[in-house]
């Protein structure tokens, strides 16, 4: 396994080790999906150099799409949720209420 490769798989596990253990906040939860995103787009990015075929070269501008989706929606619940709650606190939100 090359350093790249080690760095990135860490760096992938580190933000899910962060989300798994660490949701108290839902800003600290999108911020470790966005880095999970971060380290799997690069790890796409490097894979596609290390083939040389233009064949991968679309799958890390899609993945960067998606994230960026991903974000915007989770900013969008973020501040809708502190609207009507008044907090980001995972631990108030009720998933049984409306």
């Amino acid at each position: 396994m090359t350093p790249a490769h080690f760095t990135l798989s860490s760096a992938f596990l580190l933000g899910l080790t962060g989300l798994a253990f660490h949701r108290t906040h839902l800003l600290s939860a999108l911020l470790c999906l966005e880095s999970m995103m971060l380290s799997l787009f690069m790890s796409l990015s490097l894979w596609g150099m290390q083939l040389a075929t233009t064949n991968f070269s679309t799958a890390p501008m899609l993945l960067l799409a998606f994230s960026a989706c991903e974000a915007s929606a989770g900013l969008a619940l973020l501040v809708a949720t502190a609207r009507t709650h008044g907090t980001d606190r995972l631990q108030s939100l009720n998933l049984l209420q409306c």
